[in-house]
């Protein structure tokens, strides 16, 4: 193979580098430049295909061919890249599509004046056979469009040039990286180029576009030339709601979104960028001392920011973050999360907080009214209801059964009011809760002792079946009004001549309480609040004595809960009803029938 022939498979192997190059770029088409690196290299093998078959060629016939293959390819490439360039800084996104079609005029017309050169030769001039030497086969003399042409595309290369060298300096290293790539791909077909201005016989720019392939393949390979651009970042960082800011190493702020101009007017004061953090921003000290002192990373601050010229003020949450390259640290990012709203928010829940306390107070005081001004009189008309109750009972006086009812309101009210300041003392905190251990026979016992009297007045039959043994860990007071709203819910809805019934099992680490009677039930109302389980506690009126039962359930239950047990009922109505509710076992042994001899005689 003699030297020509070595050439043209050269190219040959160039052009199919530049079509891999071209499939790793189509592997990447969805992104704009990716489609755009597709052409230029497919534009650059038709170019080193079309000289390989120049070189080859052995005739005038079949060196026009050739170029015509050539130039499917050389009037784009140059332009290709710029538009790259162009799609890749983000320049124009406005009315990119107009300035790539007055872009392409130029090119457009080099191919048709190229194809058409045998009818006006304006693109060249004529062909002159080659007699000294066989290679070129064929010397050209170029024609004006020719020139034009050479001219337009030095201009393009150098506009790609300028609009990469403020790019360069403003982006971080990763896309410097990337830009010199680029930049590489458009400055080594352009030197190869050049050579022909001092006497070079063979054109070697295809044999450039190769290394160009080349080293848009390893920038494809090595840095993601194709996958994430900075129009992208660009994008990215100009959408984002937070104002955001970017300082270099030096604490210099290099970049910022429109976001952060709202926070901060004053960056649009500073014309040149990078520009030193505590100059451009040295109306806010309170700002710019965190992000200089920050030395780790991710440090959170508040930012409040005035408006003089009457516009809402603002409330910020700034966080400083190291950015890396490598772990080694570059630059800082500055948010700020605007959390004005909240901070309303806050200020509006505050307020309510100050007046449901008011509120509350209020409540404390009618409390306290109630406790003092209305339960002691009641107290006194109940003790004169029972006295003038016998009386007349024993004069078999003819009212004496309405006084019987009258007493039993006036008692109803009495134990309705004892009940809410019970509930009252448990919401408001004040019923200190201090569990011992108890002998639970002993405390039923007690509770049946003060049930008797109300309970011999119905002739009901009151049994205990518990075992001695049983001692379960409890508040004492609480467990009293526990059995005692128990026992007398039980004996107000038991006829005369019934019974009722205390007993106990043990259920692991629980001991499980069950209060039976033949009354009769619970009506539908009461159990169908048992059921849903509410927490807030309607007050019942006076004159219902179901209300009456069902508060005093109610409280129960809660006490209950305190207690870490659990209530729940059985009740036929005309049969009778049995309630459950559970005590953490005490394992205390027998020497709490003591501590509770000595509570009792205390």
């Amino acid at each position: 193979m003699n030297t020509v022939q070595w050439l043209s498979l050269l190219l040959f192997l160039a052009a199919g580098f530049m079509i891999y190059v071209a499939f790793l770029s189509y592997q990447q088409r969805h992104l704009p430049v990716a489609r755009t690196m597709i052409l230029i290299m497919i534009g650059a093998a038709w170019y080193a295909s079309g000289y390989a078959f120049e070189l080859l060629s052995r005739n005038l016939y079949e060196v026009k061919l050739s170029l015509q293959i050539e130039y499917v390819g050389i009037p784009f490439v140059t332009t290709l890249w710029l538009f790259q360039v162009i799609q890749f800084s983000g320049t124009a996104s406005h009315y990119r599509k107009r300035l790539a079609l007055a872009l392409f005029v130029i090119p457009v017309g080099v191919f048709f004046f190229h194809l058409t050169n045998e009818w006006h030769h304006l693109f060249y001039e004529q062909y002159i056979f080659n007699e000294s030497t066989s290679f070129p086969l064929y010397i050209t003399v170029k024609g004006p469009w020719y020139k034009a042409h050479t001219l337009y595309n030095y201009f393009v290369l150098l506009c790609g040039f300028f609009l990469f060298i403020p790019m360069y300096w403003r982006s971080s290293r990763i896309v410097r990286k990337q830009i010199i790539v680029l930049t590489m791909g458009a400055a080594v077909p352009l030197l190869f180029n050049i050579t022909l201005w001092f006497g070079m016989v063979v054109d070697l720019t295809p044999f450039g576009f190769a290394v160009s392939g080349i080293v848009y393949a390893w920038g494809i390979l090595r840095f993601n030339l194709l996958r994430f651009t900075p129009l992208a970042l660009t994008q990215v960082f100009d959408t984002i709601r937070d104002g955001v800011i970017l300082l270099d190493y030096k604490d210099q702020i290099v970049s910022y979104n429109k976001a952060a101009e709202g926070v901060l007017p004053e960056l649009l004061l500073t014309k040149h960028y990078p520009a030193y953090v505590g100059e451009v921003l040295s109306a806010n000290p309170e700002l710019v001392h965190p992000i200089l002192d920050s030395h780790h990373g991710n440090e959170r601050f508040s930012f409040y920011k005035s408006h003089a010229d009457g516009n809402k003020n603002k409330y910020y949450q700034c966080s400083v973050s190291f950015i890396y390259d490598s772990g080694t640290p570059i630059g800082k990012m500055i948010l700020f999360n605007d959390i004005t709203e909240l901070k309303e928010n806050e200020a509006r829940l505050r307020e309510s907080a100050n007046q449901l306390l008011e509120l509350n107070s209020f409540k404390d005081k009618m409390f306290t009214v109630v406790a003092h001004d209305v339960r002691d009189p009641i107290a006194h008309l109940v003790s004169i209801t029972e006295l003038l109750g016998e009386e007349l009972a024993a004069d078999n006086n003819e009212h004496a059964e309405l006084f019987g009812v009258l007493q039993g309101q006036v008692q109803n009210t009495f134990y309705l009011v004892e009940n809410l300041l019970d509930w009252y003392r448990n919401q408001k905190g004040n019923v200190v809760f201090r569990p011992l251990g108890w002998n639970l026979q002993q405390v039923v016992r007690q509770a049946l002792l003060l049930a008797e009297s109300k309970a011999g007045m119905k002739r009901i039959v009151l049994r205990e079946q518990i075992d001695e043994k049983f001692t379960v860990s409890a508040d004492k007071e609480m467990l009293d009004l526990i059995l005692r709203n128990l026992l007398s819910n039980a004996i107000k809805f038991t006829e005369i001549g019934g019974w009722i019934e205390i007993g106990a099992d043990l259920d692991q680490d629980r001991i499980v309480v069950t209060i039976r009677d033949n009354g009769e039930g619970m009506d539908e109302e009461t159990v169908d609040m048992l059921r849903r389980d509410d927490t807030f506690i309607k007050v019942p009126d006076p004159e219902q004595g179901t209300g009456h039962a069902r508060f005093g359930l109610m409280l129960t239950r809660e006490f209950i809960a305190i207690h870490g047990g659990n209530l729940w009922f059985d009740s036929v109505p005309g049969v009778g009803t049995t309630v459950f509710f559970t005590l953490h076992r005490s394992r205390g042994g027998m020497d709490v029938i003591d501590r509770w001899k000595e509570g009792e005689e205390a």
